[in-house]
This record gives structure tokens, sequence and C-alpha cells, in this order.
């Protein structure tokens, strides 16, 4: 940080869960509906109705707090008071202080541990459009207020103040984002709001130095946005301190546009919200029958998914450290099955991982569709120089474009057949005639000087041959 200062960063991230209904009535939890359609006396808080708590919201808030690795506990519901016209019935549920989840933690894709304070369950709030030129409840001409989103289940993440950069804010969300979306509990579209992210910012002299005043900076609406909003607030609380001014502790909204945080309101605390034990609602009180039938429903996290590639590659290689980034892209984009399938067929990992995470990413939506049978038969195929590397990218274009065939078929009618080992020899020596200089240099030990010949050899034949092919060639012709 500037002049030495150093940043102390907690996140709350809410996530909607991906539920056919609300948290405590039967109405429709869709994103997009037609304002004020999806919903009822219970979540418009009309007099004489009661919540009845959904049993599947609980079961995906086990879900999150299983792969956080948290503590599930009996839990209850309080009423969180405060008036605002999202909330009809001007109180949201929500838990205090027995929730759910506790005592998790998440680990970032370099190793980092972040501690899960809580993970506790509530419901949303509505949705309010402030009509005006800032779309800012300031200066509008009137707001609407959409009430399909109020009582949707969601499950607020809070992180300890363990996280010390932007970069590392960014990472933390991008792997919460994947782990919910892996463990089914939530789609994690940010752009639609199911997932928003309150980052609380603070800055002092050392690290040994006891935290400053916090800001929060509410709804952050995507990893670009946290990243900035964090680094400016840091600025800012940063000059006031370096001008001897205090920092007020806030809650303070990111204006994208201007790029720069705002003030909404002075900063709330737990007795600002005068919560009380929800009367409506039952404690909570998951059994360890009911708490392993929602592990069992888990598949692999993405740090397990990281992990057994990082072991096919061989732990602690080069292999692993040049390609940590095709990894990490793979596993993002959920095609990590492609590789563990081709490799347990006798393809070189490393092929199978840089097919999946360059070409075969180019349109991930269609290749999580693809047959992996198929996809296997292309890349033996590549492997054993049936194809050529140029070759088996066309083809597997074919087969993403087409939703699937069988690569052997595709290969035939593209008129792509493996050269003959007397016309590769052939054109192998027309390239080495053609560059002599270059040659005596390979021959003197310029290994690189192989892709010039490589390069002549395939346009030659027009992405026919075999580039390994061509190489092996020339190391015999070296001698």
């Amino acid at each position: 940080m500037t002049d030495g200062w150093h940043l102390v960063i907690g996140l709350e991230v809410h996530c909607e869960l991906r539920t056919e209904t609300k948290l405590f009535c039967g109405c429709r939890n869709m994103f997009g509906d037609e304002p004020n359609t999806n919903v009822c006396p219970v979540c418009l808080g009309l007099p004489g109705s009661l919540p009845v708590l959904n049993q599947r919201a609980v079961e995906l808030a086990m879900a999150i707090g299983t792969a956080l690795h948290c503590d599930i506990r009996p839990s209850t519901f309080h009423r969180k008071n405060y008036f605002y016209p999202d909330q009809a019935k001007d109180y949201q549920i929500s838990q205090y202080d027995e929730p759910i989840n506790v005592d998790g933690w998440l680990e970032l894709p370099d190793g980092f541990r972040v501690r899960i304070e809580r993970a506790h369950m509530e419901e949303d709030t509505g949705k309010t459009t402030h009509a005006g030129a800032s779309g800012r409840i300031h200066g509008a001409d009137y707001s609407l207020v959409d009430y399909n989103r109020s009582g949707v289940p969601l499950v607020e993440i809070v992180s300890a103040p363990d996280l010390r950069d932007a970069a590392q804010a960014r990472a933390y969300a991008t792997e919460l984002r994947a782990i919910l979306v892996a463990s089914g509990a939530s789609d994690g579209k940010m752009e639609e709001g199911s997932m928003r992210v309150d980052a609380n910012v603070s800055v002092r002299r050392s690290p040994d130095a006891p935290f400053g005043t916090r800001c929060e900076i509410k709804n952050l609406n995507s990893v670009r946005s946290l990243g900035r909003a964090i680094e400016y607030e840091a600025e800012r609380q940063i000059t006031l301190l370096e001008a001897g001014e205090a920092v007020e502790q806030q809650t303070r909204h990111w204006d994208e546009t201007a790029g720069r945080t705002e003030t909404l309101r002075s900063k709330e605390e737990a007795y600002d919200y005068r919560y009380f034990r929800e009367p409506d609602l039952v404690p909570v009180v998951p059994d360890p029958e009911w708490k392993a039938a929602v592990a069992d429903t888990l598949g692999l996290m993405p740090a397990q998914r990281r992990a057994r590639l990082t072991e096919l590659l061989g732990q602690g290689t080069d292999a692993v450290d040049g390609r940590r980034d095709q990894v990490a892209t793979v596993v993002d984009l959920g095609l990590d099955d492609l590789v563990v399938e081709a490799a347990a067929a006798g393809v070189p990992v490393t092929l199978a991982l840089a097919r999946t995470a360059n070409e075969a990413a180019t349109d991930a939506e269609a290749a999580r569709r693809l047959d992996l049978g198929a996809y296997v038969a292309l890349l033996t195929m590549e492997a054993a120089g049936s194809l050529s590397a140029t070759q088996s990218k066309a083809v597997l274009g074919e087969l993403l474009a087409a939703g699937g065939g069988d690569p052997a078929v595709i290969a035939r009618a593209k008129g792509f057949e493996a050269m003959s080992t007397d016309s590769l020899t052939a054109t192998v020596a027309e390239a080495v005639a053609a560059e002599p200089d270059a040659w005596a240099r390979y021959r003197d030990g310029e290994d690189k000087l192989a892709q010039v010949f490589v390069g002549r050899v395939m346009k030659a034949t027009r992405g026919q041959a075999n580039g390994k092919a061509v190489v092996a060639e020339l190391q015999r012709l070296r001698g």
C-alpha cells in the first residue's frame, strides 16, 4: 500500500439459493418475471400471514456450510427490524446469534486460507428502482418497488478480516462463486444479483497495529468492481489519515461510472436493528443423518478438481508450474472431466490439458455437452500421430459446432490422412535443403531452429504433417 500502509479486508457475500420457491412461502423464485407477480400475503407481510420454512433452502444452506468446512449447528431465526420500502413488513427474517454454519474456511488457489466466521440464512429484500438521471435515491423523481425478490432465500457468508489486498479479495470472491455453483446451491450470476458482495475495508500503519475504522461498501456486483472499489476506498482512507482527519465508520456505495465510493449512511450496529427471536418459526436442528445425506449430494469442489489435475501432471514438476493457468481455466469452465477421461485412456495429460484449456474452452457450453468418448478418440488420434495438431483442432471445431460426431469420420471427410513415412522423409529433406544456414546452426545445437523446418513442412503439407514426427526426423538426420 501507499507509503507503508497496510490494508485489511473482510467480505460479506450474499448468495440467492436455487430453490423453486421462496424461503417462507410458496411464491415462485424466478429472476426476470414481471414485477410484483410472484407475491402473496406472507412475503408482503400482510396481517395474519404466517411463514413456513422451505426445507430445500435449509439443505442448500447446509451444502454451503459443508463445502466451506463449517460446523453445522442448531439455529434460530430472528427479526431484523428496519424501515425501508424494499421490505413491506418493515423487518427481515434472518439469523442472528445462532446461525446454521460457523467456523469454516476457504482455501484460495495459491493455498492461502481465509476463515469463514458464519454462513447464515435470511430472506432477500425487494428491489427498489429510483427514476431519475442518477439512478440513486438522491434527486430521484419517484421510486418503484418490485417485491418479487422479497422473501427469496439467501445465505450470507461472512469472512474473517483475513484478506490483505484487492487481488486477494478478487481471488476469494472468484473461488467462493465457483464453490457455490459447484455445490448446486446458487447459480452465482452476479449480473442478476444472485451473488452480491459487501466489502469491509480499513487501513493501518503496520501489520501488527490494531484494526482501523472500517467502512462497508455495499452491493458490489462484479469481481472487477470489487477490486476497484477496495483500491479506491483504501486510498480515500489513507488520504484522510495522512491529513490528520479521522475515518468515519460508514456504509458506502460504489459508483462504477465515477470510479469512487460515496456515503450512503452511518454504519449500523447490531443494536440498531433491535433483533428478537422470530416467534412464528421453530429452531432448526439438523441431525447427523440429515447432515450426512446433504454431504453425500456434493460432488468435487473446485480445489479438489484442481488437485486431481495437478496429481495427473505430477506434483511439484515443471509441468505443473507451467500449466497452473490451464488447470484453473478448465476447472472454472467445468471441463476438467474431459482431461481426466482422456488421461485415463492413455492420452498424454499435457496434450489433453492444452487442447481443453485452449480450443475446447472457446465454446465451453458445447464442450460440456460433448461426448467424452468422441473427445478421447480425437485426442488419441492426435497423440498417435494420425492427425497433426492443426488437423486435430479443425476436427474438434467440427465436433463442437455439430454437438458431437465421430472424429475419424470427420477427419476422412476433410481429407486428413496421416502422411506416409516416405513422404514425410522427403518433405523434411526438401525443407532442410531450402535452409542450409539454419540447418548448419541446428546441427551445431540450436534446437529452437527446428521450428523453422517444422513451419516449412507444415506449409508444404497444408498442416497434414505431424509436428512431433517432423522433429523426430530432424533429430535422425542430425545424428
